[in-house]
């Protein structure tokens, strides 16, 4: 749960336990280095779940009240109504002033560490996708050439009025995403152009239909980008964006898939990614 941020949770909860996942094994619900906090009345975080973490919930509340373990291996089968079939072994420890600073020094170091997705467009389908992404484990950036369709972006979005949208696609960082929606397929043609003209940006979408793919090639071509509009350039844009599978052209569904590309498109990097795990000094 995170109702409150950690700082808030800290200052309300000092008497809490950290309890980390140190080691997961097979199919398990969240991985090694995953913690969450307990306190006598309220929790921050989760650790997957289900009844092993009301389990690691009771041992925590436990050792609060001077009893509890301090490590607890548990699997992850019938025997406790979950049918993950892996193993963890959970680690529990009294917070103290110097291990919050270390836990909320990682929070802030991964919410750096997030990848950088840049909208160019904020009509209804930016704003229902800058509200499906800022949830999500992005940092978002919205781009616009008209002032009032950045006035009900959520509050986590950063946003940039100019006259010339193309040239931001520059500032995007390496591994970064551009998803361009605008309301103009010229000022579309062209941020794709510069954002394919990249190539250490991990996505570059673009909204439309396979008959906009088409005209978009030929503009290429004309361009003098591509021989024969099938080239490695056009290859790396992904039109339509949320794919052609669910035919619901529905601003919310369409977020709902962009999203879901975006995560499947980062998830080999994430695994790539060492597990953390908190030091224990």
């Amino acid at each position: 749960m995170h109702d409150l941020s950690f700082p808030t949770f800290i200052t309300t909860h000092p008497h809490a336990i950290l309890v980390e996942i140190r080691e997961a094994k097979g199919s398990t619900p969240r991985e090694a280095g995953t913690f969450m906090l307990v306190a006598d009345t309220a929790i921050w975080g989760t650790i997957g779940g289900g009844q092993f973490e009301y389990m690691a919930i009771d041992n925590a509340r436990a050792m609060l009240a001077g009893r509890g373990e301090a490590a607890m291996d548990i699997p992850l089968g019938p025997e406790i109504g979950q049918c993950c079939g892996g193993h963890t072994r959970l680690a529990f420890r009294p917070l103290t002033p110097e291990l919050a600073d270390m836990l909320e020094r990682r929070l802030r170091e991964e919410e750096d560490d997030r990848p950088a997705v840049t909208l160019f467009g904020s009509g209804h389908v930016g704003q229902a996708l800058a509200k499906a992404l800022v949830p999500l484990p992005f940092a978002v950036t919205v781009i616009e050439t008209r002032a009032e369709a950045l006035e009900d972006l959520p509050d986590d979005t950063a946003r940039h009025l100019t006259a010339m949208p193309e040239a931001f696609v520059d500032k995007i960082p390496a591994g970064g995403a551009a998803i361009i929606l605008t309301h103009d397929h010229a000022l579309d043609f062209l941020i794709a152009q510069r954002a394919l003209a990249r190539t250490d940006l991990a996505y570059v979408g673009m909204i439309g239909s396979l008959t906009k793919r088409a005209t978009f090639s030929h503009w290429l071509k004309r361009q003098g980008d591509v021989e024969d509009g099938n080239e490695k350039m056009l290859s790396r844009l992904v039109l339509p964006i949320g794919g052609t599978a669910v035919r619901d052209k529905r601003p919310a569904v369409i977020a709902a898939l962009v999203a879901a590309e975006l995560l499947e498109t980062y998830a080999a990097r994430q695994e790539q990614t060492s597990k953390r795990q908190i030091p224990t000094a």
